[in-house]
């Protein structure tokens, strides 16, 4: 009987060595799970902060755009209006260049 109480002695002390490495195993584990829930919610605190700036930047650049495409049409349809101005002072000036020549002739007869 003494040799069951040692057997069942062994055993229980072999299922409390294995009972406290596994709590100790939880613990690490949970000290583990606390550290990477902070980081986490240090992340999505960032992720946050970068998802409301990336909002104010793309808004600016958006306004920033459209007013680039006002420009371009400005500037598109000034170069169209000067273009025409520069042609019609080109005929003005073939007109007037003929017409001077012709009163030129006109004076030398």
């Amino acid at each position: 009987m003494s040799r069951q109480g040692a057997t069942l002695q062994n055993y229980n002390n072999e299922l409390v060595k294995h009972f406290e490495e596994m709590s100790s195993r939880r613990t690490e584990l949970a000290k583990d799970i606390e550290k990477d829930e902070a980081e986490k919610r240090k992340l999505e605190e960032e992720l946050s902060g970068l998802e409301a700036r990336l909002k104010s930047v793309q808004e600016s650049l958006n306004k920033k755009v459209k007013v680039k495409q006002e420009y371009d049409t400005i500037l598109s349809e000034t170069q169209s209006a000067y273009n025409k101005i520069l042609e019609g002072s080109q005929a003005l000036l073939t007109v007037l260049k003929k017409e001077s020549a012709t009163l030129s002739e006109k004076m030398d007869l």
